[in-house]
């Protein structure tokens, strides 16, 4: 990469996605870390300007969990920037109890999914513009648990955690095999990855406390996010990987997916519900 790259990292306030910033903005490329507490966000990127020592990574403002927020946050993007060559949709929710977005959708399926497929096909036309350009998912082993439920989109008939997190992340994977189809021959490659399982406040409630004392007791079986990140950087930086597409990757290989998330079917239904739900 070099200072012609612009990088937008979503999530990139702590965790993965502070460590994916870091290692990108190391490379002397441009890097928008994309955070929704503001905050949050400022601590993390002097914290990556001074590690890295560069002074060209900047800050935006977005809440995932608004389709409002998201579309302003294009706008803008696209104000201050004419081109992005790695979009790398990494922020993740993972919560305990019912919510729900402003937008009234079940949160895990509103962030870890709908938030990034506005976010992605909102700026999809500019990454074809900035050609050859990456787009690459974060998603998880536990897609193989999940199901789209159709028939319930919002679980607001069978709720359990586990189900919504398990429904986001097959959505994501369905959603990067069905946008890789359609820019195949745009040179914007799209995949998806499975990081491991990795310590991060993902799963904490910053209200409630709730999830601290799970990472705690299991914290010695998971990675650290610089681990975590690894198969992330192999897809944003590996020359190897430029021209693949529409894969799922585990430790910087290709791996196969669950049965179902190479349902063609289902991974159009999907889109097509998506771009009903966040208004397209």
């Amino acid at each position: 990469m070099d200072n012609t790259d612009v990088v937008l990292i979503t999530g990139a306030n702590s965790g993965m996605g502070k460590a994916i910033a870091l290692k990108l903005a190391q490379t002397g490329a441009r890097i928008v870390m994309l955070c929704r507490n503001k905050e949050r966000g400022e601590a993390a990127l002097k914290e990556v300007q001074k590690l890295s020592g560069n002074t060209g990574v900047q800050l935006m403002i977005c809440d995932l969990a608004s389709l409002k927020s998201i579309r302003a946050f294009c706008a803008e993007f696209k104000k201050k920037y004419d081109r992005l060559t790695v979009l790398i949709n990494n922020a993740g929710v993972i919560l305990p109890g019912y919510y729900k977005t402003v937008d009234g959708y079940e949160l895990q399926f509103g962030v870890n999914h709908l938030g990034h497929f506005l976010l992605t096909t909102e700026l999809t036309d500019l990454m074809v513009e900035s050609a050859p350009a990456r787009i690459i998912n974060v998603s998880s082993g536990a897609h193989k648990m999940g199901k789209i439920h159709f028939e319930d989109i919002n679980l607001e008939k069978k709720y359990k955690f586990w189900r919504a997190y398990a429904q986001s992340k097959l959505a994501n994977i369905l959603f990067t095999y069905e946008l890789a189809e359609k820019l195949k021959e745009k040179d914007v490659t799209v995949n998806s990855l499975h990081p491991g399982a990795v310590g991060t406040s993902m799963g904490i409630n910053r209200d409630t406390g709730f999830g601290t004392f799970i990472m705690k007791l299991f914290k010695p079986f998971f990675q650290t996010p610089e681990k975590g990140a690894q198969t992330t950087l192999y897809l944003a930086l590996a020359k190897e990987v430029e021209k693949e597409t529409g894969k799922y990757y585990y430790r910087k290989k290709s791996v196969t997916s669950s049965k179902q998330s190479y349902d063609k079917d289902m991974a159009k239904k999907l889109w097509e519900i998506s771009e009903k739900m966040v208004q397209l």
